[in-house]
């Protein structure tokens, strides 16, 4: 956390707000804020409400016409925050961009250049703790950023609420950026990756703490549940019986290799999603209705992808060795 504020603090943009939300953590970090870093704002909550609600609050907290939410594990370069304003000024249909992350580790290592979105469901983590690499230093454009370094407008966030709320409240962690981000190509807008904006991530630093079991059921049902939402009809119709059916196989999979856990959490979510359907449903008649700008076919070539069965292989099997 303090490695974060200090490199805050020595930015090249200086008119910004740093406003920390802490859920409920016991360590001393609000008092240590408190006494080394007196501008900042501090908000605290009095149980752990999660990524998504965190940031909710953070967000109805500030005052800025963008908005960048950061993860506490990271050091932020002094250009990082120009770079990121300055592609936003850029073109009107931009919505959100997200920095270029470099494994803290090993900064040789990308943490990943965003998501794409494919036809199995699952995200493609494109260049995931792969090299960094000349050729992908330009603005790529992205299905969805990572939520550990991510810039968006205020207009734009405030035009895809739903709920009254920029972050699905309901996804605890997991998936709540790229529901975010879904809303926003869905809008008519654009996300963008920004090479030029560097940030060092100590990946996993944030989520060590959390069960294996209760992040896969958290990402398997926040999935679910974006995929209803967002996606047109014919685009559902088409990627969530075949996600659900992979989903299935890969809990018996589990299950036949003695990983209960995982089999559990992968039904539970699929429960959970059943339960919260009228839920579900009625923010997909208000995204559609209110939110929808432009036709999936007109942004898909943009945030599609189509990798090998080694991708697959490679990323949940832990390995991580695929290369584009």
């Amino acid at each position: 956390m303090s490695g974060c504020l200090r490199s805050l603090a020595r930015q090249s943009f200086k008119n910004i707000e740093i406003i920390v939300v802490d859920n409920a953590s016991t360590d001393g970090s609000v008092e240590y804020i408190q006494s080394h870093f007196p501008l900042v704002k501090i908000i605290q909550n009095t149980e752990n409400e999660g990524f998504a609600k965190a940031n909710n609050i953070g967000y109805e907290a500030s005052e800025g016409d963008y908005i960048f939410f950061l993860n506490n594990d990271t050091v932020v370069q002094s250009a990082c925050i120009s770079e990121l304003v300055k592609l936003m000024r850029k073109s009107k249909d931009i919505g959100g961009v997200q920095s270029k992350i470099l494994l803290m580790d090993d900064k040789t290592r990308l943490d990943s250049i965003g998501a794409f979105l494919t036809p199995t469901g699952f995200l493609y983590h494109f260049r995931f703790s792969q090299k960094d690499i000349r050729k992908y230093n330009r603005e790529i454009p992205l299905y969805t950023a990572k939520g550990a370094s991510m810039m968006f407008s205020r207009s734009v966030l405030e035009s895809i609420k739903v709920d009254g709320e920029i972050f699905d409240s309901m996804y605890f962690a997991y998936f709540e950026e790229t529901d975010l981000c879904h809303r926003i190509w869905v809008s008519g807008k654009r996300i963008l990756y920004a090479p030029k904006a560097v940030v060092m991530h100590k990946m996993g630093a944030t989520s060590g703490t959390m069960k294996n079991s209760l992040i896969q059921y958290h990402s398997f049902k926040n999935r679910i549940a974006t995929y209803v939402k967002n996606l047109s009809l014919s685009k559902l119709l088409l990627i969530l019986p075949f996600h659900i059916l992979l989903c299935e196989g890969l809990a018996f999979a589990s299950l036949y290799q003695g990983n209960v856990s995982l089999w559990k959490a992968i039904n539970m979510a699929i429960w959970w999603n059943m339960r919260m359907w009228n839920r579900t449903m009625m923010q997909r008649q208000y995204i559609q209705e209110h939110i929808r700008r432009l036709s999936d076919n007109t942004f898909y070539p943009a945030i599609m992808r189509y990798p090998s069965m080694r991708y697959y292989l490679s990323f949940f099997g832990g390995a991580h060795d695929y290369e584009e």
